[in-house]
């Protein structure tokens, strides 16, 4: 299994930070380049505990179908959804805010399982988890861009 953590240091209260992180069309907005859309479920607004949104885009040159499901909400300090259906074997991704100083450290803890076995776990050391950084710092920017500019 790949983990990742990330840490955004954000001029902005957590409760901003935290409506900012969910908003499904920010983030449409902030993955713009791989053409990420909510198709289904939850396409737009804030996601809340048990929603769900079907997610279509194109990553490593193919176009994707993800759904994924909120499965903690405790607001403004941490959310986390999973996938339900998708590339992955499974992923989990905790979002979480902590008060730091006059701002808020945003903390991204991103684990999957790629599919395929061995040659998944082949595809995470070559270029997966690499991409998938990439991904979230990608997104980290625009929420601070949008948190910071409020």
């Amino acid at each position: 299994m790949a983990r990742l953590r990330l840490e955004t240091w954000i001029a902005a209260p957590a409760e901003r930070v935290f409506d900012l992180a969910r908003d499904l069309d920010l983030h449409q907005r902030s993955l713009a380049h791989t053409h990420e859309e909510a198709v289904a479920g939850k396409t737009s607004g804030l996601i809340e505990l048990g929603d769900e949104v079907e997610w279509r885009a194109r990553h490593l040159g193919f176009v994707w179908r993800l759904r994924s499901r909120v499965t903690v909400m405790d607001r403004p300090k941490h959310f986390a959804d999973v996938q339900v259906t998708g590339p992955f074997d499974r992923f989990e991704h905790h979002h979480r805010f902590l008060p730091a100083g006059r701002g808020t450290l945003m903390v991204d803890e991103w684990a999957h399982t790629a599919p395929l076995g061995l040659l998944g776990r082949l595809a995470d050391r070559l270029f997966l988890e690499r991409y998938m950084r990439a991904l979230l710092e990608t997104r980290s920017r625009a929420l601070k861009e949008a948190a910071e500019t409020v």
